[in-house]
């Protein structure tokens, strides 16, 4: 398989939740994370192609962590084994110079 990930991938070893900023709707957990993009666990089936603006929210013991918001663009999706579940990976197409310096701050974390 072509590999073209600029940085490398850290798994979340920690609950990292993803959320939607305009509904606070709740869009599943993070598996693993860079500077570039992030792979969601999600309970429910996300778009291919569909582009969100997202919060990722540290959960304990990384809560005193800031959440970083980011613009992510949806390039898969794929049904889970038990087609009740879905994975999905990202690709960050917009963080501005704060949340960048907080998802370094994350990253160094995992």
């Amino acid at each position: 398989m072509d590999e073209r990930r600029l940085h490398n991938r850290h798994a979340a070893e920690v609950t990292l939740e993803v959320f939607d900023v305009h509904s606070g709707r709740r869009l599943g957990r993070i598996v693993d994370l860079s500077l570039d993009g992030f792979m969601l666990f999600s309970e429910e089936p996300i778009a291919a192609d569909s582009v969100w603006e997202c919060r990722l929210q540290p959960c304990p013991p990384l809560d005193e962590l800031p959440p970083v918001e980011v613009g992510a663009d949806c390039l898969w999706s794929r049904p889970g084994a038990d087609n009740q579940h879905c994975w999905a990976g990202f690709h960050i197409i917009d963080i501005d110079e704060s949340n960048s310096a907080h998802l370094e701050s994350l990253l160094e974390h995992l």
